[in-house]
């Protein structure tokens, strides 16, 4: 599959080569304490180029194969400074066509609406070119924020996975939500 390029009336999302390794270490170490609480423990071989530069190489094959689409978040007046990135997970076919949403957005570029406007077109590209029937996001309880936005773009809670995924060292319940291709 060639690579995704996708526009919204502010925002550039398109997937990036190992050659970005740098932009993309650059978000990482400015949004560290920010995104700490929401992500996996980062050991620090994560902070390096070469390693992201390792992840961006996966991202390439996941959407070789269609296991993974992962695009990064551009404002149109800067397509050189990543504000975030959107990944579309474990894409499943056959009888399923379902995948795992995750997001993150720069701490400085938060409550803006990028990510609600990212999100959607994102999702129109799952739904439409993708054609997947089910989208799941899993998010911890006390993100209130990113629950707010989920169910702004039309996601339905399902339920509580009870200490669903490992969060910075420690398992954390996760509420289930899914946007279906109604």
């Amino acid at each position: 599959m060639k690579q995704v390029y996708l526009e919204t009336p502010r925002l550039v999302l398109k997937t990036l080569t190992p050659s970005a390794s740098s932009k993309v270490l650059e978000f990482y170490i400015n949004n560290k304490d920010f995104l700490e609480e929401y992500e996996p423990e980062r050991l620090p071989y994560f902070y390096t180029k070469q390693h992201q530069k390792q992840l961006l190489r996966w991202d390439l094959d996941g959407l070789h194969h269609l296991a993974l689409v992962r695009v990064w978040i551009f404002k149109k007046e800067d397509l050189l400074t990543p504000i975030g990135t959107i990944a579309l997970s474990n894409i499943t076919r056959g009888v399923f066509q379902s995948c795992f949403l995750g997001y993150k957005i720069d701490k400085a570029n938060k409550q803006q609406g990028y990510m609600t406007e990212g999100l959607s077109r994102m999702i129109d590209y799952a739904f439409s070119d993708l054609k997947l029937h089910r989208i799941e996001a899993n998010i911890m309880p006390q993100n209130t924020a990113s629950i707010n936005l989920v169910k702004k773009i039309g996601f339905k809670e399902e339920g509580l996975a009870r200490k669903y995924l490992q969060i910075n060292g420690k398992w954390e319940d996760h509420i289930h939500m899914v946007l279906l291709n109604e």
